[in-house]
């Protein structure tokens, strides 16, 4: 390989943009558009909006939305899919040309290349490419790439307007500790392979080989990149130039008391619930119960992140702005199933209820170790049976208040609320069940 091949350079960032150049990430296949949308967790509009806006933004007119990193274009296409109906627009900002190529052509396939505005460059000239200012801004698995990730996130601030929020993605130490022993290895391994061909293969020969001792392999089955991404994959992975990881603390360290930020995090299919410490320590005493429950809550995350040991990533809302979630037990929010792709419905809930003829069941989801026993109280099958996604709490109360069964001593909002609250947090904790406000000029939602 010629000297003059920046994958050979001593300087990390150039090797990072070479790496980008040459193995395009995630890899995509544009044809794949064809038949189906990539969604992107955080940039779910409900739940972005649930979090960040307090159930309020409307996306339009004039919303704008930064994508920094955008990589092949996965969170480029899943914002422009859900913003189709609106004038915002969608600046996609990527170092790599190759990738930039990439999500270019999934977006033509799509028909949203004209909402898509491409800008090759890194984030770190943001302060310098008079881009304007942005409603909200995606940086998934960059900022921990960068030398200096501090620099990044003051470049992202920068363009971040007063009440916008951010939707963030770095690495987790803990959870990546069999991925820095491996990196470790094949550092040492591949010291003067400058042909990265040859360094995959030797990753790959290492993986076949490793002990069922070594801490990778004990923990391989958090980590797929290295299977499913192919040569692209296994390079982010364990070969990659640079990178840094975070624990809870150190988050929290550098963006809130350093920053002022405030952050919500919410870790893919699984929400806020790898963050409370319950999860992990069920059977916990009385005491140690009510020791965990007294903690500061950012000291109840980091004991949640060592309990758990999984969190390979750490994925958050970042606002400069408090309170900024939508409120549960008002009359003028909407419940919500925010599965853009797949989204579920009350009748699915009622249905469950009824299956159990009543009687207490558990709600369990595995993924997110959720396992709760939840009472079907006395009116939340009503509830679930009118929820829509259009109608308010408000309006549902009111069909609630009109059964027969409950005519003769309606009860009033306080008292629903109360008896849907336990099935409002379980689901709200796993992204599962959202609020939106509803608009002072939106059409109310018929009976």
């Amino acid at each position: 390989m010629s000297p003059a091949d920046p994958s050979s350079s001593d300087d990390p960032a150039a090797r990072v943009r070479a790496q980008y150049e040459r193995y395009p990430y995630p890899p995509r296949d544009p044809e794949e558009e064809r038949v189906r949308i990539v969604g992107t967790w955080l940039d779910n509009l409900d739940i972005l909006n649930h979090h960040c806006f307090r159930g309020e933004a409307r996306f339009s007119p004039g919303f704008r939305v930064l994508v920094a990193g955008g990589g092949t274009g996965d969170g480029s296409i899943f914002l422009a899919h859900q913003l189709r109906d609106t004038d915002a627009e969608v600046v996609h900002l990527d170092v790599s040309g190759a990738a930039i190529d990439v999500a270019r052509r999934r977006a033509a396939i799509n028909g949203y290349d004209r909402r898509i505005r491409f800008v090759q460059a890194s984030l770190l000239d943001l302060p310098r490419l008079d881009l304007g200012r942005f409603d909200y801004v995606n940086c998934i698995g960059v900022l921990h790439h960068l030398a200096d990730p501090d620099a990044g996130l003051e470049a992202l601030l920068s363009v971040l307007a007063d009440d916008g929020a951010m939707a963030i993605l770095v690495y987790g130490l803990y959870g990546r500790t069999g991925v820095y022993q491996l990196q470790s290895l094949l550092r040492v391994l591949n010291a003067g392979v400058a042909d990265e061909a040859e360094q995959i293969a030797n990753a790959r020969a290492v993986l076949a080989a490793l002990p069922a001792s070594n801490w990778f392999k004990r923990g391989e089955e958090l980590h797929g990149d290295h299977i499913a991404g192919g040569d692209a994959g296994l390079f982010d992975l364990l070969l990659h130039p640079q990178d840094h990881a975070y624990t809870v603390p150190d988050l929290y360290a550098w963006l809130v008391d350093r920053h002022g930020l405030h952050l919500q995090f919410s870790d893919l299919q699984r929400g806020r619930l790898p963050y409370a410490p319950e999860t992990y320590l069920p059977q916990a005493t009385p005491v140690l119960k009510e020791r965990l429950a007294a903690l500061p809550e950012r000291d109840r995350q980091s004991i949640a992140e060592l309990a758990g040991g999984d969190l390979i990533r750490h994925s958050f809302f970042a606002t400069r702005r408090a309170g900024t979630k939508a409120p549960y037990g008002q009359r003028d929010y909407v419940p919500l199933f925010p599965d853009e792709l797949h989204r579920p419905s009350g009748a699915d809930f009622v249905r469950l209820i009824d299956h159990h003829r009543g009687q207490p069941l558990r709600l369990t989801h595995n993924l997110a170790r959720l396992n709760r026993v939840m009472e079907p109280g006395r009116y939340v099958r009503s509830i679930f049976a009118h929820m829509d996604g259009q109608r308010s709490f408000g309006s549902i109360f009111d069909l609630v208040r009109g059964e027969v069964a409950f005519r003769d001593a309606p009860p009033d909002d306080a008292a629903l609320f109360a008896d849907f609250a336990p099935w409002y947090e379980a689901l709200e904790s796993i992204e599962r069940l959202v609020l939106r406000r509803v608009a002072v000029d939106e059409p109310k939602a018929g009976r």
